[in-house]
């Protein structure tokens, strides 16, 4: 070999090596910097509530920069008819929004998500204990923890102070089922439309029969018709608190033409000052502001809440408390960090900025204090104290009997069916979802 051609060989050799050590360099950098990408499926459409999100998730990158928290959005319905394909498919979201109930329940049992009973209860159930009990046990099912919460609600009564002061009530001396039938018919002989109605809608009226339930019944009734138990929805119980909801219906307690009154014309209504109660969630009074004819609506300190009465001689206590359940599930390939970034968005610190922005009741214990709407922070103080938070009845038993338990509501408080026969199309509707 000539001297010409091994320098050259050489020279070869030793790019070879440059080159080669420079790609193990890359590699070893790429390796260094490589992220876990956690990907987060929400429906939020406030700009200002995902910005929230959007912050504390930057925060947790920073102090993890191993993880690459990705957020995506679905609007509502899209959300609700492609989560079943995406959660079968490799583009399955790690964490993805749930309202709990019959469809997280269903969702277990196809083995799509994370059992989190594990993981919550490790290291003496510390992540576990961090949120309000009652918000913990209405995501479990069959002992198992499917979900992470993130929020709670109730629904309770709020009422026109103003008009009650015209009708001579008192609110603090509501605290049963007969004292309420009796302000009813108090406020309607003073020419006052008593209750803003929306049945137009159908579940706005579901939520007093199923408040009368959890008061005739308690825990136990309901808890053993949904999982076809006992006499099932045909327990002497529920049929009467179908009984007490035809009563109520027999005072032509709301508005005319209640029966095609949507949701936020009820809402309008009570904010224009036409309708002295309204049954609603923990943000009526904002809600009824943005839907008063004005815009302005009730001032708040002309608002008043009391909460759902006990029934006399009833099994249930008036710290149970009906409203929404809310939080994250899990899917069962998600990475660890997803467990992570989770535990961290819905601490108590999180939790309580997310809370002073108006954005939820929190679940997570000790972050009460970031909610400041005084009616929301009597909502807030009810869950708290909540013995038993039940989900709302046609989200936990599932879309096709809830949509029969809004129908039978509807037609019970109008008079249009007996609570024996109502009962009877519940049970009905539950055995044949069951096969």
């Amino acid at each position: 070999m000539n001297r010409i051609m091994s320098i050259a060989l050489k020279g070869e050799r030793i790019a070879v090596r440059a080159a080669t050590t420079g790609l193990a360099l890359m590699l070893c950098a790429t390796a260094a910097n490589a992220q876990t990408v956690v990907k987060w499926l929400h429906l939020e459409t406030d700009p200002r509530y995902v910005a929230i999100w959007n912050d504390i998730a930057k925060k947790y990158e920073t102090d993890h920069p191993n993880v690459d928290v990705q957020m995506q959005f679905l609007e509502n319905e899209a959300f609700k008819a492609k989560l079943p394909t995406l959660l079968q498919s490799p583009d399955a979201p790690h964490i993805f929004y749930t309202w709990g109930g019959g469809v997280l329940k269903q969702q277990s049992e196809t083995g799509s998500l994370m059992d989190l009973t594990a993981a919550m209860q490790a290291k003496d159930g510390a992540w576990g204990k961090s949120y309000n009990p009652a918000a913990i046990q209405g995501l479990t099912f069959d002992d198992k923890i499917w979900a992470v919460p993130m929020k709670m609600g109730t629904v309770s009564f709020f009422y026109n102070k103003a008009l009650f002061t015209k009708a001579g009530i008192d609110a603090t001396g509501i605290k049963t089922w007969t004292n309420f039938l009796d302000v009813v018919k108090k406020i309607k002989a003073a020419g006052i439309v008593p209750v803003a109605g929306g049945g137009g809608e159908k579940w706005p009226l579901h939520f007093y029969w199923s408040y009368l339930i959890m008061r005739d019944g308690g825990k136990n009734v309901f808890t053993a018709a949904k999982n076809g138990e006992g006499k099932g929805f045909l327990d002497p119980a529920i049929i009467k608190a179908g009984d007490q909801l035809a009563e109520f219906g027999a005072l032509e307690p709301f508005q005319p033409g209640y029966l095609g009154t949507t949701w936020p014309q009820a809402l309008g209504l009570f904010g224009d000052g036409k309708a002295a109660i309204i049954l609603g969630f923990e943000n009526t009074e904002a809600n009824q502001r943005n839907n008063a004819g004005d815009g302005k609506g009730l001032a708040p300190e002309n608002i008043g809440r009391f909460a759902f009465p006990v029934v006399e001689g009833g099994a249930g206590a008036a710290t149970n408390t009906l409203g929404g359940l809310n939080g994250w599930a899990i899917s069962k390939d998600a990475p660890p960090e997803a467990l992570d970034f989770l535990a961290y968005l819905t601490n108590a610190d999180n939790e309580r900025v997310m809370a002073k922005a108006g954005m939820l009741i929190p679940v997570a214990i000790g972050a009460e204090d970031g909610v400041v709407n005084p009616l929301v922070h009597q909502s807030a103080a009810q869950l708290a104290a909540s013995t038993w938070h039940q989900n709302f009845f046609d989200q936990d038993l599932g879309p096709s009997v809830g949509r029969v338990v809004n129908d039978v509501a509807v037609e019970i408080t109008s008079g249009q069916m007996k609570s024996q026969d109502g009962a009877q199309m519940i049970q009905d509707a539950f055995e044949l979802e069951k096969f």
